[in-house]
């Protein structure tokens, strides 16, 4: 096929400049993931190579220049992002992000969904009393949570926050490390903590824990409660068990809105016992008010090698897989 053109206007210096990255790194990452070669004359994207590539490439500077006018600057991990959306024919739904903030951290930063699937999390948050963020790490499950948990606050749709997570061991006993009861769970808990910090800073975070109008802790103090106008968050969902998973969720009051977050991949549960996150998802899928949604590794926006590492560990699952099955049809051919 032949090569074609296409043109995108920048519009300004400073958005033409926000577009390229620096060194030009977004505009190299655009011509490698499309093979086409892209030139800049005056304020003008001169793209070059097949129609469909072309066709692409203009869309991903078309979406990227939404955003940068909605005062976003795309960033590396973005732009590899909305390179992957327009292989699908999907650049416009990056368009979507720029409208809606999440959240305002106490630094008055914008929070705002980086991927289609964290707005669609997000928009389940809102709608749904419970919603489930299922998903590899890295994705902003725990984060845009507890964000939504404290702007719930914020505007007196919330009267309290409740984070909890299983203290399930991962390598560790919780019997070596020193301290009280208290003590041994919180580096389980640490992640609610950062994010709480960092939306409330630290003085207003520790009133409100002081207050009780914060409240972390390990899942088995959930049991026997009615938890009512709260905001509650269960993370590391994965590490429950059946039963556990079903007494939280019954705890569910009047007023309340529940977020369970998990990575189905990363289970520490004792062998034999199952997951109480797969069988709730399962479960609760045609449930009216429940909200699953399922994360993958194109929502990755940590640092673009965590989604480098999610897909090589999901490749070589797969292979693990394929190569058993192999294996066992073979000893059944015998």
């Amino acid at each position: 096929m032949s090569d074609c053109i296409k043109k995108v206007e920048a519009g300004s210096m400073d958005k033409l400049q926000k577009l390229l990255g620096t060194f030009d790194e977004n505009l190299n990452i655009i011509m490698r993931g499309l093979g086409v070669i892209i030139r800049v004359e005056g304020l003008t994207f001169i793209i070059e190579g097949s129609e469909e590539r072309a066709a692409q490439a203009a869309a991903v500077l078309e979406s990227l220049s939404v955003l940068v006018s909605g005062g976003d600057t795309p960033d590396k991990g973005r732009v590899e992002y909305c390179v992957e959306l327009a292989r699908e024919g999907k650049a416009q739904d990056i368009t979507k992000l720029s409208s809606d903030t999440v959240a305002i951290t106490y630094r008055g930063k914008p929070v705002k969904c980086k991927t289609v699937g964290q707005k669609k999390y997000i928009d389940s948050i809102k709608i749904n009393p419970v919603t489930f963020g299922i998903g590899p790490a890295g994705t902003g499950k725990t984060y845009l949570a507890v964000c939504v948990a404290v702007q719930a606050m914020k505007s007196r749709q919330a009267d309290k926050i409740i984070l909890t997570r299983p203290a399930v061991e991962a390598g560790e006993k919780l019997g070596f490390l020193p301290g009280d009861l208290q003590n041994k769970v919180d580096p389980y808990l640490r992640p609610l903590y950062d994010a709480l910090q960092e939306m409330l800073g630290l003085e207003t975070y520790t009133k409100l824990m002081e207050r009780g109008s914060i409240e972390i802790a390990p899942l088995a103090y959930m049991r026997g409660r009615t938890l009512s106008n709260a905001f509650i968050i269960l993370d590391e969902a994965q590490n429950t068990t059946r039963e556990q998973m079903k007494m939280f969720l019954t705890r569910l009051g009047d007023g309340s809105k529940m977020v369970i977050t998990g990575d189905a991949t990363q289970i520490d549960l004792p062998s034999g016992k199952s997951s109480g996150l797969d069988h709730a998802a399962e479960v609760l899928k045609d449930v009216e008010g429940v909200g699953i949604i399922h994360l993958t590794d194109k929502d990755v926006v940590r640092n673009p090698m965590v989604m480098k590492i999610v897909r090589a560990y999901d490749k070589a699952d797969k292979d693990d897989e394929k190569r058993r099955l192999s294996g066992a049809d073979g000893n059944k051919t015998e």
